[in-house]
């Protein structure tokens, strides 16, 4: 089964242009390191009617809307071996520069998941 990185990240309105330039540039170095899929999802239909909405949950505040991401892997093995190169590329140290980075980073939440059902 694939294993996925998955991310959710309160994010100012007005940052989303530079987290876009940003995102599109994360995209092309983790696929050209062999990630399968890279996905990075802005809050559209928050305001739900069931469950804890993404707002609440990342504890967004005024202003912000929620980023959601994703990056798939054949495997947890994979991954890490995809991770690894990514962070040795030179082009991530200049996307995360910590006087640019377009949200605070404390507040991003991130985990690896063992996919149980899909292909």
């Amino acid at each position: 089964m694939k294993y996925v990185d998955g991310f959710v990240i309160p994010m100012p309105k007005k940052n989303l242009a530079a987290y876009q330039r940003i995102a599109k540039q994360a995209c092309k170095v983790w696929r050209e390191h062999g990630a399968l899929d890279y996905r990075e999802c802005v809050g559209d239909d928050l305001k739900v009617p069931m469950g804890v909405p993404f707002p609440k949950l990342s504890k967004a505040k005024a202003g912000e809307t929620v980023v959601f991401a994703y990056i798939t892997y054949k495997s947890r093995a994979h991954r890490d071996k995809v991770n690894k190169k990514v962070m040795a590329d030179p082009r991530m140290n200049a996307m995360c520069d910590p006087k640019n980075i377009p949200f605070d980073c404390k507040r991003m939440t991130y985990g690896g998941f063992k996919t149980i059902v899909g292909d």
